[in-house]
């Protein structure tokens, strides 16, 4: 992994946190809000990153790129019965608002800041890699190891993230989008972060989900 010097990555995390920011200001608490097309699909996406937690017992969740506490909403809808204790981290200081006034609740926080200020038993990142902006991919793609990396310490059981697919030969794609392949990534945690992989890439979309958990040894 390479090191960052912090004015990229505060620069970096400036332009992304000013794209959602104005996004929200548009669209409001919604999946247009965050970037997403419709609740359907913003919903698939979330079934495919929770199928790492184990919903027979109650744990704790990060959910680091949270918007407006979307997931909470496909929690209490989907899996009512178990108790999670749940913190959402985003770097938007006006998502972390919304949040709030649609939440509240002993086990619901939130938190602004683009790290987990706590371990938990799982961690999600929903779509936090797609919007690179005018960034250099090489810096992108630093920030992305240095994103898993912090996902790997602060998550005890396992994180999932989900990426867009690299386009096939001769297509384009929308502009400032990052898009990449399933063993790019799934390498880069094998190897640097230790862990076991999943990958699911079957789910009717063009992006696939990393399940990641650590090896024992």
């Amino acid at each position: 992994m390479v090191s960052l010097h912090s004015a990229e990555l505060d620069e970096a995390y400036r332009q992304v946190e000013q794209y959602y920011t104005q996004k929200l200001r548009r669209y409001g608490p919604s999946p247009l809000g965050v970037d997403w097309s419709c609740v359907p699909t913003q919903a698939l996406r979330f079934r495919k990153l929770l199928t790492l937690c184990d919903f027979a017992n109650p744990f704790s969740l990060n959910d680091l790129g949270c918007g407006y506490g979307a997931l909470l909403d496909y929690l209490a809808l989907y899996h009512p019965q178990t108790p999670v204790d749940y913190l959402g981290i985003d770097l938007s200081p006006a998502m972390v608002r919304s949040a709030n006034r649609r939440w509240a609740g002993e086990t619901i926080r939130f938190h602004r800041g683009v790290e987990s200020p706590r371990s938990a038993d799982y961690s999600i990142a929903s779509g936090i890699f797609n919007v690179m902006l005018d960034q250099p991919i090489l810096l992108w793609e630093q920030l992305i190891e240095k994103t898993l990396a912090h996902l790997r310490r602060t998550s005890r059981k396992g994180f999932s993230v989900n990426f867009v697919h690299a386009p096939a030969s001769g297509k384009r794609t929308r502009m400032g989008l990052y898009c990449t392949e399933p063993e790019r990534w799934r390498e880069f945690c094998r190897t640097h972060l230790r862990s076991h992989v999943r990958v699911i890439d079957d789910y009717g979309m063009s992006e696939f989900t990393l399940l990641v958990e650590p090896r024992s040894c």
